[in-house]
């Protein structure tokens, strides 16, 4: 197969973030070309994750042709915020924002395949197994140097985005990390309720680490947050003692626990790109940020990184042009921050439990739930984005 030299835009990573990039950018009428380390679906479909995705990004995806009516998505319409062992508890729901959902839940597999094909039905030029090697960005053009079925290969772009996992970020002069390790792990798996979700979303701060359950069909997804060691050892006991935890963990109020599926575990870290522009190469998703999953702000603070780079190339002739990515950056740049620390702030403010600290945040969870322009702003940061 031959390979073009030159692309107006190249796309680094095949993800979520990289192929909606890719797809909003192509149907603006450039020149995109995609560039995916894994062979075509390799590994895809059986990852366990499931996505959390607000009414936003679900907008941004379906203008990417990347949310056919047959996705199986499981609709969220009302957000549950509680604490254990304390009172208050804040309630979000659909209609204080006067929309259809808050968001959906949808398999990692199931978007990616709606993804993929919507990507074959588009004019994006799509290179599976791409590993890129070196990136250099130089005055006119950037250029990408990468091995594809065992040759080493090079092309140039007006414009270079990164939406793989910021490893190649570190190659760009003036770029920085901030990284903290949260010495915590995710543990994710599927949770079958006696009790029928009915739409609502739970996310609790338990004693031992936050979690989050999910609708997702007929069952529920977890999130679990957990110290290293503590989340190696839920994953290995038996399932009647996984449910005893969890049960106690959550209460009763979506019934029994009456089945758990299998568990995975996934270290957590932050890394948050101080710049997300250096010369032609612009950052988007994990690779200008990855964050705590409390609150699932990760990939639609993603999303909206590529929508927002797709509307800050609008009208520009040369889309690498240092003023256009510099209207990129400021764009992008109180969302990032605020989303960020507010996830990191969490983590911190449920860290610690003692009663003084728990009634102040029991009495926050219920002036939320009772001020209502207050739960609306709320509400809207999380759906929409900071100053979106």
């Amino acid at each position: 197969m031959k390979l073009p030299e030159h692309s107006e835009l190249i796309v680094v990573g095949g993800g979520p973030v990289g192929a909606t990039l890719a797809l909003l950018a192509a149907r603006a009428g450039r020149q995109v070309t995609l560039l995916e380390a894994r062979a075509h679906d390799a590994g895809r479909r059986d990852d366990p994750r499931v996505l959390a995705l607000s009414h936003a990004s679900q907008q941004a995806l379906l203008a990417a042709g990347g949310w056919p009516d047959s996705l199986a998505a499981t609709a969220i319409d009302t957000v549950h915020i509680s604490q254990q062992g304390s009172f208050g508890r804040t309630l979000i729901q659909c209609d204080d924002l006067k929309l259809p959902h808050l968001g959906y839940t949808v398999s990692y597999p199931d978007l990616n395949q709606a993804l993929d094909a919507a990507l074959a039905a588009s004019s994006v030029r799509v290179i599976h197994g791409a590993e890129v090697q070196g990136l250099h960005s130089l005055s006119a053009y950037a250029q990408v140097c990468f091995a594809h079925q065992g040759h080493t290969r090079q092309m140039t772009g007006r414009l270079v985005a990164l939406a793989e996992g910021g490893a190649l970020a570190a190659q760009l002069p003036g770029m920085r990390r901030h990284e903290h390790d949260y010495q915590q792990s995710a543990l994710i798996c599927r949770v079958d309720v006696s009790v029928p979700h009915q739409g609502m979303a739970f996310e609790r701060f338990a004693v031992d680490g936050p979690l989050a359950l999910l609708p997702c069909g007929d069952a529920m997804m977890l999130v679990w947050t957990r110290q290293g060691a503590a989340a190696e050892a839920l994953t290995a006991c038996d399932d009647a003692d996984f449910i005893a935890q969890l049960q106690a963990a959550i209460g009763d109020r979506l019934g029994a626990i009456t089945g758990v599926g299998a568990r995975a575990c996934v270290p957590l870290r932050l890394k948050f790109a101080l710049r997300t522009v250096s010369g032609r190469v612009a950052l988007v998703g994990n690779a200008a940020q990855t964050m705590h999953p409390v609150a699932a702000q990760g990939l639609n603070l993603g999303l909206r990184d590529a929508v927002g780079l797709v509307d800050s190339l609008a009208g520009a002739r040369d889309i690498g042009e240092a003023a256009v990515l510099a209207g990129f950056a400021r764009q992008r740049q109180l969302d990032r921050r605020a989303v960020t620390g507010f996830t990191h702030s969490l983590i911190q403010l449920f860290d610690r439990h003692d009663p003084l600290l728990n009634a102040a945040r029991g009495l926050g969870l219920t002036l939320l739930d009772n001020i209502a322009p207050l739960r609306r702003a709320f509400a809207g940061h999380l759906v929409f984005g900071v100053g979106g």
